[in-house]
């Protein structure tokens, strides 16, 4: 089959012919047709996160039909359709997983990190953590629900139940997230970088009321905040946007450092919380409420031999919504 595959951290992928994996008895073999390609896959192919499996099949946003089946593998037939996300395994019993927060599993393994994931025309992933995909969804505009929507899910939850929500950086996650929001009944303030007049306007088209830089003062104080663009400087002007009682979220995977605040700025019973990955119970209720919405998403398609291409124009916010490899 042909894949990209990273063999070094902060180099581009290649073009590689590789065997095509074998399913395990607990897993199920996955013919690819779409892969959304996620910010984390960049912190992965730049060394932002560490000691990634390598050589690394990228991706986590994977849609694809089921092919091939493991001996154990019950409720999963050839010909469903299904995705992958970025939770790939888990121990199944720690505390964390007996808990209801297998997302924090200390021997959790990741798609498209410690597992080999979706820049390819086929993959296998565990029975446990595939979703069945339904619905009118074409395979290139479900596939950023599986990381983008997801993350974006677990973050709107935990900034609770709060009318007016700010959100710092307008990508795939955002652009997903807020169309949720709405469908609530809250009010979205997007804030995007100075003078990016394309993703203010994006955002208004998904229901924004207010849309301007992250720089500049919100019009009303906010009930929470979610910060996906990966930039510490942004906790400060977030917590400066709360009501007391308000939450700053901060929902990426990997973000820089938080520079040095004023306490007043947190006190009142302000608060800053971290959103680390995604359980599948989050992925059964987003599913399910993305069809009700309905969810659209915004996608840019590249071949799957332009995935440095589509790492790149990522990189530099050349497009609105996702960017989704597309096999042949």
């Amino acid at each position: 089959m042909q894949a990209m595959v990273l063999k070094g951290i902060g180099q581009a992928l290649k073009l590689s012919e590789v065997p095509v994996p074998n399913a395990a008895p607990d897993q199920v073999l996955i013919r690819v047709s779409a892969c959304a390609v996620c910010r984390t896959d960049l912190h992965v192919v730049d060394g932002d996160l560490p000691h990634p499996k390598l050589p690394l099949i990228p991706g986590h946003e994977i849609i694809g039909e089921v092919v091939g089946t493991g001996k154990n593998v019950k409720g999963l037939e050839p010909g469903l359709r299904v995705g992958v996300p970025w939770l790939g395994k888990t121990c199944g019993h720690c505390d964390y997983c007996s808990h209801g927060q297998e997302n924090l599993c200390d021997e959790a393994e990741f798609t498209g990190y410690d597992l080999d994931g979706g820049y390819a025309e086929y993959t296998v992933a565990h029975q446990d953590f595939v979703f069945p995909i339904e619905g009118p969804l074409s395979d290139v505009a479900a596939a950023p629900l599986l990381c983008a929507g997801l993350i974006g899910y677990r973050s709107l939850r935990m900034a609770g139940d709060g009318e007016r929500i700010g959100i710092y950086g307008f990508g795939a996650a955002a652009h997903i997230v807020s169309q949720v929001a709405v469908y609530q009944g809250r009010k979205i303030y997007a804030f995007t970088r100075s003078g990016d007049n394309d993703a203010q306007d994006f955002a208004k088209q998904l229901g924004a009321v207010w849309a301007g830089g992250s720089e500049e003062s919100c019009p009303e104080q906010l009930d929470a905040a979610i910060i996906y663009a990966p930039v510490g400087g942004l906790v400060p002007a977030a917590l400066r946007s709360l009501k007391k009682g308000g939450v700053v979220v901060c929902a990426g995977i990997h973000m820089s450092d938080i520079p040095a605040f004023p306490y007043a700025i947190l006190w009142g019973e302000r608060m800053i919380r971290s959103v680390a990955n995604l359980t599948r119970k989050d992925g059964e209720e987003f599913l399910q409420l993305a069809g009700r919405i309905p969810v659209h998403t915004e996608t840019r398609e590249y071949k799957l031999a332009e995935a440095n291409l589509a790492l790149d124009d990522l990189r530099h916010s050349r497009f609105q919504g996702a960017a989704v490899l597309v096999m042949d």
